[in-house]
């Protein structure tokens, strides 16, 4: 499949769910999940509390996409990863509901910037450092007041962290195992 298609599909998808019903059905809710809506662990990364949250977050998707190139292979098992760790990760926090994509895309960036530093490409270190500043930055000072503003909620540094700590992991096994597929074939 065509990266754009991948894109357009994904962003179809997220444009659907800012909808009701779709939106209440989608919507990650602790009291919803623990009575058996499990998909919400997933669909929560994927509707968001208002337009400027979907734009900025579709934006920041098709903006990282086009500084990395993925195959739309990788993007979809990078977002299929992403979206369940974090999903999982926001039971470890206080938060009763959670939406919104950027938590994935912390782990998109995270993943492909340190895939990059690992194959060689030294910049791509700055991306890494640039991340892990940021994400420590919330962790430690809050997040961004304005953001709150404009998205209409918390923001939720927890699923930031979580979706770095996803891609950094998802990178360093997946760069382990081309690095020891090419030892077994030698």
């Amino acid at each position: 499949m065509n990266l754009y298609l991948a894109l357009l599909i994904i962003t179809g998808v997220c444009v659907g769910l800012q909808f009701e019903p779709a939106a209440s059905w989608a919507a990650w809710d602790y009291t919803d999940i623990i009575h058996g809506e499990w998909w919400r662990i997933i669909t929560g990364n994927f509707t968001h509390t208002n337009f400027y949250h979907l734009g900025m977050n579709i934006a920041a998707l098709w903006l990282i996409s086009w500084i990395f190139k993925p195959q739309s292979r990788q993007l979809a098992w990078l977002l299929a990863l992403n979206s369940v760790t974090v999903g999982l990760a926001i039971f470890a926090s206080s938060l009763s509901h959670y939406v919104g994509l950027s938590g994935v895309l912390h782990g998109l960036f995270a993943f492909w910037a340190l895939q990059e530093t690992l194959n060689g490409r030294r910049s791509s270190g700055l991306l890494c450092a640039a991340v892990v500043a940021k994400v420590l930055w919330e962790q430690t000072m809050g997040p961004a007041h304005e953001t709150a503003v404009l998205i209409g909620a918390k923001v939720a540094i927890q699923a930031h962290l979580a979706g770095m700590v996803t891609g950094f992991s998802a990178a360093g096994w997946s760069h382990w195992r081309a690095l020891h597929h090419i030892h077994e074939k030698t």
